[in-house]
């Protein structure tokens, strides 16, 4: 089925939670003509939106709560930065996206890209990934579950890493020191560094508040980064630092 038909479907979907408050899988499956397992997939992909909630058997409306709370996690910022950083992408990569909220922003942007295999250390990347209409392949590191970070981490996931190659790595941070390299309030960065250390091109995906924000641990130096993609509302004095220190920077436009 094409990309339009399945939009159309989505939509129309959506329209009838607004109407009704809930739909059921039988009934979808019936009134498209499609199997159940695709409705569940266009169910799982609209939850990923944050467009409805999925409950045994079909799907409910979200309550306003959930909705004003879900319009905050994703920015137009990050939005914008996803989008930028999925045009760097060709069909039939092999690509590591690492746990974060900036990051997570790139996976609706891959529905446009064929033939690519996913790794991530992230339940909440993966669910999303496995919801894609043009199912890439899906790889996830496994380890040890760290809430701080809330994804994998440790040596079972750094030895997972190891057994494969990539072209390129999708990661976030929580401050960017323009004489070092990204840096982290978590001291687990370990898997980070496996993860550089594994893909071609590393591409660090922040929103323009963090640069210049500096962090005792240092997680992966500029010697390591291909290119740091921020957003529009950076600083003058910041693009200048980046540019003094030679630093290969996008700037996402909204």
């Amino acid at each position: 089925m094409s990309k339009r038909n399945t939009q159309q479907r989505r939509h129309t979907i959506v329209n009838e939670l607004n109407r009704s408050g809930q739909v059921s899988v039988d009934q979808l499956s019936q009134q498209f003509s499609t199997s159940e397992v695709t409705i569940r997939k266009d169910l799982a992909a609209l939850e990923s939106n944050g467009l409805l909630l999925r409950r045994l058997g079909g799907a409910i409306s979200l309550p306003r709560e959930i909705t004003e709370s879900k319009s905050e996690v994703v920015s137009k910022r990050k939005l914008a930065i996803a989008k930028t950083a999925a045009g760097l992408i060709r069909d039939h990569n092999r690509i590591i996206i690492d746990s974060g909220r900036t990051t997570s922003a790139l996976v609706s942007e891959l529905d446009k890209i064929e033939g690519l295999l996913v790794m991530t250390n992230s339940l909440s990347i993966a669910n999303e990934i496995q919801a894609l209409e043009n199912e890439p392949v899906l790889l996830m590191t496994g380890g040890t579950w760290d809430p701080h970070s809330e994804a994998f981490q440790g040596q079972v996931a750094e030895q997972v890493l190891r057994s494969y190659d990539f072209d390129q790595l999708f990661i976030g941070a929580d401050g960017i020191d323009i004489n070092r390299g990204t840096t982290t309030f978590n001291e687990l960065i370990g898997l980070s560094q496996v993860m550089a250390e594994v893909s071609r091109e590393v591409i660090v995906m922040v929103e323009s508040e963090k640069i210049g924000r500096k962090i005792p641990n240092l997680e992966i130096p500029w010697q390591k980064i291909h290119t740091l993609i921020t957003d529009s509302d950076i600083s003058a004095n910041a693009k200048n630092e980046l540019i003094e220190q030679g630093i290969n920077f996008l700037i996402a436009n909204d």
